[in-house]
């Protein structure tokens, strides 16, 4: 029902109370985080925070404040038993986790290296039952997650839930401090004329995924028999947003430079809840080789290649991934 505010849509939608509580206050937390986004150059928390995180990445002040934001809403809802940040060295446990109890994974600012040029950022979050056998420290599989979510701080706050039947969108009114359901059922076209990716990386990538940028790039006289247009943001968040409105695919894969560290993207908070949003919205996610949400989480700070978006195209880098694999010396896209 367009128009209907989030509570109201997670009154109608959620059936358990405490996951309705939760959400509700990672809603109140993306509010926040755009409140903060948007004075950032007023309030001085532009520029570094002289700091890294666990990745080795430099944060920047609103990283931070972030993720005190989003880590305080969900500790105020009594189920939340641990936090998995992409900021946090560790897992943060607020109590002795027992079945049903939430487990919640989330990068609290995504594309944050976009702050200073007044670009989409986003937050992520996915949310997990504890299940009947889990340990303190266990990590939550993909198929376990009950509910994913992204916030972008764009030119409008716009909210992205799904549950894993459906995707639907809600847009923060600044009159009311509501979000409102704007973009109900979004689905993902199978077929796109349009792909973001990191093209700096070129040299290092391998033989299928060169092959598809430079058939893609080769235009209506080349093999695909259309145009296509290139995207690249920064943000994941902003990457898949725009996915979801008009279709297209993501691309960030292991490549010759970071395939010992598993890729570049981590598949707790970023991997896991994307792959879980475009499924659920009709497309496809993959590493190249497995359904992201197949692969077996080792350790907190995972990382995984990337690849997800329009079904068709998805499908057609996964068959030349596996023709590869078949034949290594002829990793051609075909």
């Amino acid at each position: 029902m367009q128009n209907e505010t989030l509570h109201a849509y997670l009154d109608r939608e959620v059936g358990d109370e405490h996951l309705r509580d939760l959400l509700d206050r990672i809603a109140s937390a993306c509010w926040s985080i755009s409140a903060l986004v948007c004075r950032s150059a007023l309030q001085g928390n532009q520029g570094e925070a002289g700091s890294v995180n666990p990745q080795g990445e430099v944060q920047k002040p609103l990283d931070l404040m972030a993720d005190e934001v989003f880590a305080r809403s969900c500790a105020g809802n009594g189920r939340t038993a641990t936090l998995i940040s992409e900021e946090a060295d560790d897992i943060t446990v607020l109590k002795n986790p027992s079945p049903g109890d939430f487990v919640v994974c989330y990068d609290p600012l995504d594309g944050s290296s976009n702050l200073d040029v007044d670009l989409s950022v986003g937050t992520i979050f996915a949310i997990s039952y504890v299940p009947e056998d889990a340990s303190q420290n266990a990590l939550p599989a993909g198929h376990q997650m009950v509910c994913a979510g992204y916030a972008i701080y764009g030119p409008s706050t716009m909210l992205a839930l799904t549950t894993g039947t459906r995707v639907d969108g809600f847009s923060l009114d600044p009159e009311t401090d509501t979000f409102v359901l704007t973009h109900p059922a979004m689905r993902v076209p199978p077929e796109t004329a349009e792909f973001a990716i990191n093209a700096s990386r070129r040299r290092h990538w391998d033989g299928v995924m060169r092959d598809y940028v430079a058939q893609c790039l080769e235009g209506p006289t080349g093999p695909r028999g259309k145009a296509f247009n290139m995207r690249w943001t920064a943000s994941m968040v902003a990457e898949v947003h725009r996915i979801l409105i008009r279709g297209g695919i993501f691309l960030y894969p292991t490549d010759d430079e970071n395939r010992a560290s598993g890729g570049k993207l981590r598949l707790l908070y970023e991997g896991f809840p994307m792959a879980m949003i475009i499924e659920a919205a009709g497309g496809r996610a993959t590493d190249g080789h497995n359904d992201i949400l197949d692969v077996t989480p080792k350790h907190l700070h995972q990382r995984t290649s990337v690849i997800l978006g329009s079904a068709g195209e998805v499908d057609l880098i996964a068959a030349a991934y596996t023709q590869a694999e078949r034949a290594p010396d002829g990793s051609r896209l075909t």
